[in-house]
């Protein structure tokens, strides 16, 4: 099903939908028990993986990042997430 130039489907190689590429995504960070990503949210922009949402260590960032880039590459990720660390 195409919508427009702008769809996936068209720019991915491999022909993922925008929804298998969020879900792999959001699974592979859930399965990682190192990373918070509780509230992070995933959105796609064309080829473009979007993470925005609120992130509670540093290194999540870093993490998050690359398990995104593992799947959609490096140039296909747009960090937009914020920190929120807790008051000591």
């Amino acid at each position: 099903m195409r919508y427009g130039p702008n769809n996936h489907e068209e720019r991915c190689p491999e022909g993922h939908s925008t929804a298998a590429t969020i879900a792999t995504i959001s699974a592979t960070l859930a399965a990682d028990p190192d990373v918070d990503s509780s509230a992070v949210e995933i959105r796609m922009l064309g080829p473009v993986v979007l993470l925005e949402g609120y992130i509670t260590k540093a290194a999540d960032r870093d993490k998050i990042i690359s398990l995104a880039a593992s799947i959609v590459g490096w140039e296909n990720v747009q960090d937009r997430m914020l920190s929120r660390f807790p008051s000591q």
